[in-house]
């Protein structure tokens, strides 16, 4: 009786978008960290995953896909090197995708939040 309340398109995107918003955490936390390491080469989500997202959307029915689509980390490719030995991490940059991020994760988070407390005003009876 619950799983359809959790198998609507806009639960699942959003619910995977929180995944990505994690990873892409991560990858801006492992570039912070390497931004003085020569040679090391700036890291994101990776683009495929946007394109294989818009996809599943396009096809209709995202929230029977949902699961299999998987975000994954790769080298960022559009990065350029502004230093001499070759690291691509610009601090500024990664200051504010992190910045960026941390609203993305938050609207996010409240959209699956809402979801949540709708079922539990469902069940309940009242929200508190």
């Amino acid at each position: 009786m619950i799983d359809p309340i959790f198998q609507t398109d806009n639960y699942q995107l959003a619910r995977k978008l929180l995944d990505v918003a994690s990873l892409r955490q991560e990858a801006i936390a492992t570039n912070v960290a390497n931004a003085e390491t020569p040679g090391f080469r700036r890291i994101d989500v990776s683009p495929d995953f946007a394109v294989q997202l818009k996809a599943r959307l396009a096809e209709g029915d995202f929230a029977q896909s949902a699961d299999t689509l998987t975000p994954q980390l790769a080298e960022d490719q559009t990065a350029r090197s502004v230093r001499p030995d070759g690291n691509t991490v610009e601090i500024e940059r990664e200051l504010l995708a992190m910045n960026r991020n941390a609203v993305e994760f938050d609207y996010l988070s409240d959209i699956v939040s809402g979801n949540l407390k709708q079922l539990r005003l469902a069940i309940t009876g009242h929200s508190a």
